[in-house]
């Protein structure tokens, strides 16, 4: 079959790695992809929120299967406007409609779902402009630090966690009045602290059966120690010791199925990727957020400890045979580390030549070793930044330790004016 991957980042280089591996796949394409995707499939110059242009290339190059890899053009509609479609209807698309994909598009949604589904997660509270001394009394009614997150997508940087009530309330009047993430904060979800570790779980289900996939630990601070601004995440390891077979199971039982069958219960058609945001807190899993595709920077270390080939997985989606589909996994450790341009997640320029990008990677295209690509682009042979994100170095290892020398000695290798990346990845797991 022939394959569309939408998307830029690591993420959708990491799973079109994988789908260029499957015995089924003729000819994969990636839209509107970076330098790493153009060396393992067709990047066409079309933005994933033109569905127009989306359209144009699935016909003209008949695509089967379309992966969408970021949320926004799933929250959207993408999947919603390929149903609609007379000429697409045919496609699979895999990546759930509007009104799955509001699981993300709107925290107050998703904590609203959560609730009425008996879901652990923290308490809360949802607040517009007009009820700004209102929240001001919510918050007066917590203990530090505080949580404020915008309702919509606000790529990433919509939760604020602040150690002061005088922070948090003139960070709120910047959200709701002030307008700080834009409409995404015209409403803003202010909930309880809950004091744990954070991993993320990821589901892949077709509305009534589900697959979970390895867990994953991500990195979002830029400082080491975690400290200072929040980012699209700096690194990931997986899988995550804490996430035992008795936590899991709690998982599964206490927020997986109820997930599942909410989503039922509500008639919300639901294809495509779940990722759950946890915190264990004293060794009981709670709902943090949902997201309604794989994360980034976790499916870099996900992906490549999936041994079973993922366009199989893919098509069982749509076959109904999901819950018979073959999930073998490695046992090694998984794990990588971002490199990021100088001033990420603040301002920072692009366009700086990336050296060593040919002595990091294997010469015997070992699976030990991967370099995905995030922000970067072609100029010519050269390979270029073109984001914040710029490279993902994964590496398998027996243990995290070995893991974490592979992933570092790959990254030691590669250069580009500004280079910056955290030296403690797992180091709290370890």
């Amino acid at each position: 079959m022939n394959v569309l991957v939408l998307g830029s980042g690591g993420r959708e280089h990491t799973i079109a790695h994988k789908i260029a591996q499957s015995s089924l796949l003729d000819q994969l394409y990636v839209a509107p992809g970076n330098a790493g995707t153009a060396q393992i499939a067709t990047n066409l110059n079309i933005k994933e929120t033109d569905f127009q242009a989306v359209k144009k290339a699935v016909l003209d190059h008949n695509i089967s299967l379309v992966v969408v890899g970021p949320e926004a053009p799933l929250v959207a509609g993408i999947s919603d406007f390929f149903a609609a479609d007379k000429d697409l209807s045919h496609v699979n698309i895999l990546g759930p409609k509007k009104a799955g994909a509001i699981l993300e598009g709107s925290k107050d949604f998703s904590k609203a779902f959560m609730k009425r589904h008996n879901i652990p997660t923290a308490a809360y509270q949802t607040f517009g402009e007009s009820e700004l001394l209102a929240a001001y009394k919510f918050l007066d009614q917590l203990k530090a630090p505080y949580v404020l997150k915008a309702d919509g997508l606000a790529a990433g940087k919509g939760v604020l966690i602040l150690d002061s009530k005088e922070e948090a309330k003139a960070a709120l009047k910047e959200m709701l009045e002030d307008k700080k993430f834009g409409e995404a904060s015209a409403k803003v979800v202010i909930e309880e602290f809950l004091s744990g570790i954070e991993l993320s779980v990821f589901v892949l289900t077709d509305g009534k059966n589900y697959r979970i996939l390895p867990e994953a630990k991500d990195y979002k601070r830029i400082g080491e120690g975690d400290t200072g601004l929040n980012t699209g995440g700096m690194g990931a390891v997986s899988p995550v010791k804490f996430a035992d077979r008795v936590f899991m199971e709690k998982v599964e039982n206490n927020i997986v199925i109820p997930t599942i069958k909410g989503l039922q219960k509500e008639d919300i058609e639901y294809c495509g990727f779940i990722f759950i945001g946890l915190m264990n807190v004293n060794g009981d899993p709670y709902v943090i957020e949902y997201n309604c595709r794989m994360g980034d920077p976790e499916t870099e270390v996900v992906i490549p400890r999936i041994q079973s080939d993922l366009l199989v997985m893919f098509d069982s989606v749509f076959d109904g045979t999901l819950s018979e589909a073959d999930l073998a996994v490695d046992p090694r450790t998984a794990t990588t580390v971002i490199a990021v341009s100088g001033g990420y997640p603040e301002a920072y320029e692009k366009g700086k030549k990336i050296v060593g990008l040919e002595e990091a990677s294997n010469k015997d295209k070992s699976e030990e070793l991967l370099v995905f690509h995030a922000g970067t682009k072609l100029d010519g042979e050269d390979v270029l930044t073109n984001g914040g994100r710029v490279l993902a170095f994964t590496s398998l290892g027996a243990d995290m330790e070995k893991a974490l020398q592979g992933s570092y000695k790959a990254l030691n290798k590669v250069c580009f004016d500004g280079i910056y990346y955290r030296k403690d990845i797992g180091q709290d797991l370890i």
